[in-house]
């Protein structure tokens, strides 16, 4: 990727979620993880790639982010979450206040994924891969599953249809088994409008789909993933 496609850290929000949050993003079980070659794409400062891999699966995490530094990540990382807990503060209502009690445990939770992903880039950083969707560095089907959390619909405001369409042929391209994309709203909570189109493309490529509802939601209406078997 050329220097000019390479996002300004000032424009990147590092911040990412914990292991035990994916498990019940994705639904996943530790069984699941053992033995798999899994890709997080996009991760950003998230520790599932730290933890999974202690557990004997082999993954790779890759996103934009990290075209730069781990340590400059880091200080990044520590910036704007003092930034994202002040906002939250005046946001509460738009969350669901379960999984965490309060924001102040939130931003415990954060810190915890943000220290634990930049202590796995500096001692693994063959781990983590810099790449942007929809074009990704990896052989056709390396990956026995590919998560994808809080990328794909989130942002439909700004990133269209053939985006998402073009990202999801790369992920399928990288991919044997399955992805597994959450959540399925965007950043205002409504269901992404596109996602029954996005389905027949999917059926038209030989995969079948699967809405499942998970048992986490922290954002109001963000507690379903979809499950593509390839």
């Amino acid at each position: 990727m050329s220097k000019e496609v390479k996002l300004d850290l000032s424009r990147i929000v590092f911040i990412g979620r914990t292991f035990d949050e994916y498990m019940s993003m994705f639904k996943l079980t530790k069984a699941e993880l053992k033995g798999r070659s899994i890709l997080d794409c996009p991760a950003g400062a998230c520790s599932f790639t730290a933890y999974a891999n202690k557990l004997g699966a082999d993954v790779t995490a890759t996103d934009i982010a990290y075209f730069h530094d781990y340590e400059d990540l880091y200080t990044k990382g520590m910036n704007d979450l003092e930034h994202a807990m002040t906002k939250m503060e005046n946001a509460q209502m738009n969350y669901v206040w379960d999984y965490f009690k309060s924001v102040e445990e939130l931003k415990q939770h954060r810190d915890c994924a943000l220290t634990d992903c930049a202590l796995d880039m500096k001692n693994y950083p063959e781990r983590y891969i810099a790449s942007a969707l929809p074009s990704l560095p990896f052989k056709n089907k390396q990956f026995d599953m590919t998560l994808s959390a809080h990328f794909l619909f989130m942002y439909s405001d700004r990133l269209d249809f053939d985006f998402h369409r073009q990202a999801i042929q790369e992920l399928l391209r990288v991919t044997k088994q399955e992805i597994r994309i959450f959540p399925l709203v965007g950043l205002t909570g409504e269901r992404y409008r596109q996602l029954e189109e996005l389905l027949t493309f999917l059926h038209q490529q030989g995969c079948s789909t699967e809405e499942i509802t998970v048992g986490y939601e922290f954002q109001k209406g963000a507690n379903s993933m979809l499950k593509i078997t390839l």
